[in-house]
């Protein structure tokens, strides 16, 4: 997802209720529909999603939909109904299992969840297939993408311009949906039918495109193994830029850039640079997951959204003294760490974001030196704020929004932070192929063999301490459990010197740590978080931490945000 504060737009949502096209205020989100990630029990977590079909028809000049999805499901264990998730804005006109049309009386969503009553019990391992037909208004985002919902604008040249962005709400604020990040379907056709003039890009590879009898045209688009909130709309009159690009595991990926009319150079140019991010990805972590479909963007007229083989762009084709888009090459970065590697709850979504966010300065140090790379971490380091752990307890959702809590920020900058720090402690040679061990399931993932994954941030420990031999649970407690930052106490009396660590765990937080001096560089363990040393007799300044790689606490930082 874009990183809030780095959005260009930064106004503050507003509290009123979105207005339909006929200027009636629309009811607001149920409590359920607004959040993601609500526990998954009875049903909905004895549902595999074996394959959907997604059928929608969006109709600009009501700004509303009509729309039957097909469910293919797999029972991973006895129930006596079935369960979705669907804003219960949309009305219901017909549910049928098995091809068998059920009363009315067999379903009910008062708040979100959509309970369907089966007409018999079903037991683990059974097939059944279910479809929904329902239409309405959906909920027309307040700020997209960080309050989403759907968005009805128009182009400059006064065209519908049409987009939904639903990371936070979930897929359920358009179609019934299992909203949970550990839920991901198999295979998923989406049917997208618009009037004539129009284009839908969509998630996967397209299909086909039917030119219908009522003036409308439908965009037959399929994906496999689509992440619920990376299912998309993206509606306008597109004019589609591509290339190829041979990667060097053998295969060819399109790079395909649906745009407004007019902005044709600079699509080409933005081609380019993912053909430059594809290189790097390819050469740092592994194989384009979804080389077997594209490599696609979107303009869109909301900010960016990290959708599965379709990402929003909506950064106006802006030209940066760092020499590319960030939008676009956060955005592209979670192909790998948000639909490729999911995390396994919202509670550690800095698996997507912080890493994500730190692959734009190894992009940078990559492309154009260490300068950059430097230079864009410290930006980041300025804007942590561990007032909250990062990854919260189980059984609670982190709100993405609270500013006082500052989750939302941290989970992109602190997160890209630790990494910078990992790659220090742990070395070059461990945190790269533990990324793609992360990544992929495999130290040696092979195009054409490649599936999502779901991952937690322990996951993530035991295979770093696999790769390096080394314990870090006080390295993981200190940094994500816990949510102030490390101390690092230092006190200097003649030659000696000694250096202390004071952390919030429990756990001897044991980084090592660099100091400079004399014209040399040398690593000071910290057994049980302290260390005194015996400097060569008149020794002057020493630089404690010379490069910067360790995320600890900062008091001219502090200072400098509370000088305003």
């Amino acid at each position: 997802m874009t990183f809030r504060f780095l959005a260009l737009s930064l106004c503050a949502a507003t509290l009123a209720f979105p207005v339909t096209a006929f200027g009636q205020a629309a009811p607001p989100l149920s409590e359920r529909t607004a959040q993601s990630d609500l526990p998954l029990d009875g049903p909905r977590a004895d549902m595999l999603l074996e394959h959907v079909t997604l059928s929608i028809a969006v109709d600009p000049a009501s700004q509303s939909i009509s729309a039957e999805g097909v469910y293919a499901v797999i029972m991973r264990g006895g129930q006596s109904s079935l369960a979705f998730d669907l804003d219960p804005r949309f009305d219901i006109a017909s549910i049928q299992v098995d091809g068998a049309a059920l009363p009315e009386i067999a379903w009910s969503n008062p708040d979100g969840l959509l309970s369907i009553d089966l007409p018999a019990p079903l037991s683990a391992g059974d097939n059944v297939t279910v479809q929904i037909a329902y239409s309405g208004s959906p909920h027309v985002a307040l700020n997209a993408p960080w309050e989403g919902g759907f968005v009805w604008d128009r182009t400059p040249a006064d065209e519908p311009w049409i987009a939904t962005a639903v990371q936070g709400e979930g897929c359920d604020m358009f179609w019934p949906c299992i909203d949970h990040s550990s839920s991901r379907i198999g295979t998923m056709d989406t049917l997208v039918t618009v009037p004539d003039g129009l284009i839908a890009a969509g998630n996967g590879r397209l299909v086909e495109t039917v030119e219908n009898d009522d003036d409308t045209t439908t965009f037959h688009w399929s994906a496999r193994d689509p992440s619920n909130y990376g299912i998309s709309l993206q509606i306008g009159p597109y004019e589609l830029t591509e290339r190829l690009y041979e990667s060097r595991f053998g295969n060819t990926i399109p790079i395909q850039f649906w745009h407004l009319p007019g902005n044709n150079k600079d699509a080409r140019r933005l081609n380019a640079e993912m053909a430059s991010y594809l290189d790097f990805f390819e050469t740092t972590i592994g194989p384009y997951p979804f080389g077997d479909e594209k490599a696609g963007i979107v303009e869109t007229p909301h900010l960016g959204m990290e959708h599965q083989t379709i990402n929003a762009y909506g950064n106006r084709f802006r030209p940066s003294a760092l020499g590319y888009d960030w939008l676009l090459a956060h955005e592209f970065a979670h192909e790998w760490f948000a639909n490729q590697l999911t995390h396994a709850s919202i509670n550690h979504m800095w698996l997507h974001e912080g890493i994500g966010t730190w692959m734009q300065p190894l992009y940078l140090g990559w492309a154009r030196g260490e300068m950059f790379y430097a230079s864009e971490m410290w930006r980041q380091r300025q804007m942590i704020g561990s007032r909250v752990p990062l990854v919260p307890s189980e059984g609670t959702l982190p709100d993405y929004n609270d500013r006082e809590a500052g989750w939302g920020i941290d989970i992109y900058a602190k997160g890209a932070w630790i990494m910078h720090s990992l790659r220090y402690l742990v070395g070059e040679d461990v945190i790269f192929p533990a990324l793609t061990r992360l990544t992929y399931g495999t130290d040696n993932p092979v195009p054409g063999e490649i599936a999502p994954i779901n991952r937690t941030t322990d996951d993530f420990r035991v295979i770093l301490e696999e790769m390096s031999g080394h314990d870090l649970d006080w390295f993981f407690d200190a940094y994500f459990y816990q949510a102030e930052l490390p101390r690092l106490v230092i006190s200097r009396g003649g030659d000696q010197l000694t250096m202390e660590w004071q952390s919030r765990s429990e756990l001897a937080f044991e980084m090592p740590v660099e100091l400079r001096y004399g014209g040399s560089t040398m690593r000071i363990p910290m057994p049980g978080g302290a260390a005194t040393i015996t400097l060569p007799e008149g020794t002057g300044h020493v630089q404690i931490d010379p490069r910067n790689q360790i995320l600890r606490h900062d008091e001219e930082i502090v200072r400098a945000r509370e000088s305003g």
